[in-house]
């Protein structure tokens, strides 16, 4: 039998720090990574920990600038971030601070200290394990980010990563805490944290697509005819994800055997046809995996294992994670198989809260699995096993209720994932269970998915579960449809910022309080986040007016100026709104002089590869450059240079504009040779003078206008060089500035009453010379010519949102 741990060498190069970096005496040893963080170790018996861990991969940090002033008593070091105290050879104890205190750490140029035992209360704290079941009372963990300006990484109780590759139980009698110490650079604590712990993992290109997850028993008829529905309704569709039906089970009592790992060929007679059969048409195909419950008599390969294992008997065997022999052959006789046969990836379904080991490990083997395929990038999905997660890059958040308030715990849930560098969540879309079905509570699922870094639909299994868009009505179908087409559009732009994710340890998403921390505790807008470098999201997480039948939101926008993705509309930073939002309107904005690569669907319209053609959205207001990341999306080839870097340049002034793309890195024949481009510049009237070029040559365009947009098309450009879009006239920017107004008008335009009536109502409403308690006094006395009192109530109550402006 192979050796299963043959691919998953650890190298051990960079577990030492260096000795320049490191004070140590009989009992304590205190090392300075960086100048803002320090690792601080204490040992009664004087033996010291070297091994890396399931948190640490890295120890050999250059050595940073500090001072150091000691004797054979005290210690004191010193850098522009912080500076420690200690008393050589005392334990790390105290949660009291005392003038006397053994060890403190004080943030420079501030009145903040920490020592060891402090609550660190002032943490934001991270998402947790999961949300099964529980979207109300979730207990956040710590996290790294803090308003005190330091948090501090217990490894002592972390699994031991032996140089095979292998995890041991850990040593819980050692000290062994990492203290980050930033005051406000919170962006530099994260690339500690990653230089410490590894950076993220790149996810494969499809993993960013439309995925299915619906926990039916389905045959191979079944998913074939999904998929047609999907694509007849225009729906891209990138990854089948199985639940636990499609294994062997109990065929008298179904809820038996969630453990499984042998296809059940009544179902799916030939998976390696099934999966080709996906494949061919663009859709990677997923399975739930648990094996809590063992490994049973009836799997094919259980007589092998038990072969393996030296086992005479056919009871189930247990399944150990922390046993070699156990482990080898789980993954040579259970997992590989599935492997070859085209499964692309693995959910990791195992839930124990009492055992988060298991969980890690799970994580750990499953992913560490894929460096023997390198045609196969890594992906697994588990839950958070809450040490350095980001490594195995989707989490699944659990068994979610169909609720709003789920919904509303969701973008809040995302953002504080980035508190411990993570990205990539994974939501019930629409929720998993109970619950009520409602079109406008599934709606806005799917709109908040759609800006999200994982899209997956799910629900257990059940008719009346309506995930399938097309068993809505037309209005919500329209709603759903247009939303995951948007989501697969984008899938350029959140590659690319995946791609920074990977590189750089910035996270996809992240919160408003990172750049204006004074609105953290504004219940309003708590859940809006950056989604990318160049987008800004405020989440509708309220059920909408039925009168007005708008969402109402109260949102802050940052300092700049931002434009409304959709409309385009105009709206100066730093200033709260009041807005009214439609069933298909969702609240996304640009900041100025964002780029927005978007790609245009090819024939099959599953296929998340680099697009032959694509949409270039342009913000005016500020020059910019956008770094367009692509590879094959699917292997490891990446690592070895094959990929290619194009920047797209936008050189603005008022009345003249340049948009350059070219290739700046890489290796030709990644993505197609040639490409239509659209270049969409948003909010922008007909330029007088448009010049093309081709590098040097002057290429022909189509020019013309849409909407509010002015769009440049050029077809079958070369990829290989460079494409100058030159524009000049004179007031050729759009000041679409958002007026509260023409809101006003439409809500009014759309209500079920009398037209006579709403001319009246505009007439007061718009009147500048009335104020806001003289045009409720004239509203009330329009209920004797015939308005009805709930659109009196309505219009108070719009009154008053308006007064807040």
């Amino acid at each position: 039998m192979a050796d299963f741990f043959s691919h998953l060498q650890v190298d051990y190069s960079n577990n030492r720090s260096k000795a320049e970096a490191i004070f140590q005496g009989q009992t304590y040893r205190i090392t300075i990574l960086t100048e803002r963080l320090i690792r601080l170790e204490y040992s009664s018996d004087g033996i010291f920990f070297d091994d890396l861990t399931e948190l640490v991969r890295n120890r050999n940090f250059s050595v940073p600038e500090f001072q150091v002033q000691q004797d054979e008593r005290f210690l004191e070091i010193t850098t522009k971030y912080f500076q420690l105290q200690y008393a050589k050879e005392k334990p790390f104890v105290g949660t009291k601070l005392s003038p006397d205190a053994n060890l403190k750490v004080t943030l420079m140029n501030t009145d903040k200290i920490w020592y060891v035992g402090h609550p660190e209360a002032r943490n934001f704290g991270t998402s947790p394990m999961s949300l099964d079941g529980n979207s109300e009372k979730v207990k956040f963990s710590k996290g790294l980010y803090s308003v005190d300006g330091f948090a501090s990484l217990d490894d002592s109780h972390s699994m031991i990563l032996m140089p095979d590759g292998y995890f041991t139980t850990p040593n819980a009698t050692r000290f062994d805490t990492y203290l980050f110490v930033y005051r406000r650079d919170f962006g530099l604590c994260l690339k500690d944290y990653f230089e410490l712990t590894g950076y993220p993992s790149l996810i494969p290109r499809y993993a960013l697509g439309i995925w299915w997850n619906k926990n039916e028993i389905y045959n191979f008829q079944d998913t074939k005819d999904l998929l047609l529905n999907f694509n007849r309704n225009s729906i891209p569709l990138s990854v089948l994800l199985l639940g636990e039906f499609w294994h062997l089970k109990d065929g008298n009592n179904l809820s038996l055997y969630k453990t499984g790992f042998t296809f059940n060929r009544n179902l799916f007679p030939d998976p390696a046809f099934f999966t080709n059969y996906m494949h061919e048409r663009g859709v990677q195909v997923g399975l739930q995996i648990d094996p809590k419950e063992g490994i049973m008599p009836h799997e094919d390969a259980y007589d092998d294992i038990a072969r393996d294992l030296g086992l005479g008997d056919r009871h189930i065997i247990p399944f150990q994670v922390f046993d070699k022999f156990v482990l080898t052959s789980y993954f040579n006789r259970l997992i590989q198989p599935l492997t070859v046969k085209g499964i692309d990836f693995f959910w990791l379904d195992y839930y124990e809260e009492k055992d988060p080991y298991t969980i890690r490990a799970l994580s750990y083997y499953h992913f560490e699995d894929y460096k023997q395929y390198p045609e196969k990038r890594g992906l697994v999905m588990s839950r958070n096993g809450g040490v350095a997660a980001h490594r195995y890059p989707v989490l699944f958040s659990g068994e979610t209720t169909v609720s709003w308030n789920t919904l509303k715990t969701l973008p809040y849930y995302n953002s504080l994932a980035s508190n411990f560098g993570i990205s990539f969540w994974s939501h019930d879309v629409g929720g998993y269970k109970d619950g009520i079905e409602d079109s406008e509570l599934y709606a806005r699922y799917v709109q908040l998915a759609c800006f999200s870094p994982i899209f997956r639909f799910s629900a257990q299994r059940g008719h009346y579960y309506k995930r399938e868009p097309w068993k809505w009505d037309i209005k919500t179908l329209n709603i759903v449809r247009d939303y995951c087409r948007l989501r697969h559009r984008l899938i350029p732009y959140l590659y690319g910022e995946a791609y920074k994710y990977h590189k750089t340890g910035s996270p996809l998403l992240q919160p408003l309080y990172y750049l204006t921390p004074e609105v953290y505790d504004e219940p309003f807008f708590k859940n809006e986040y950056y989604f990318g470098t160049e987008l800004f999201v405020a989440p509708i997480t309220v059920k909408k007016d039925l009168v007005m039948n708008r969402a109402i939101m109260r949102l802050f926008l940052p300092d700049g100026m931002w434009y409304e993705f959709k409309t385009g509309k105009k709206f100066p930073g730093n200033k709260r709104y009041v807005t009214f939002y439609k069933d298909e309107d969702y609240p996304v904005f640009a900041k100025k002089g964002s780029i927005i690569p978007l790609a245009d669907f090819d024939d099959n319209i599953n296929v998340t590869n680099p697009p032959k053609s694509m949409e270039i959205h342009v913000f005016p207001g500020k020059s910019n450059t956008y770094y367009l990341y692509e590879d094959d999306g699917y292997s490891s080839l990446f690592e070895k240079g094959y990929y290619i870097m194009t920047t797209i340049d936008y050189n603005y002034l008022q009345n003249n504009y340049t948009l350059i793309i070219r290739p700046v890195e890489g290796k030709s024949g990644i993505i197609p040779e040639t490409r239509d481009y659209r270049i969409r510049f948003r909010n922008t009237r007909e330029a007088d003078d448009v010049k093309v070029y081709y590098d040097k040559d002057v290429i022909s365009f189509e020019q013309y206008v849409e909407d509010e947009d002015f769009i440049i098309s050029v077809k079958d450009v070369k990829t290989t060089g460079q494409l100058t879009v030159n524009c000049k006239g004179q007031d050729i920017e759009i000041d679409a500035v958002r007026i509260i107004n023409d809101e006003i008008d439409s809500i009014i335009s759309d209500l079920k009453i009398e037209t006579r009536l709403k001319e009246e109502i505009a007439t007061i409403i718009f009147n500048e010379n009335y104020d806001i308690k003289k045009k409720r006094i004239e509203i009330k006395k329009l209920k004797h010519k015939g308005l009805d009192s709930i659109f009196i109530r309505m219009f108070m109550k719009l009154l008053e949102y308006v007064s807040e402006l």
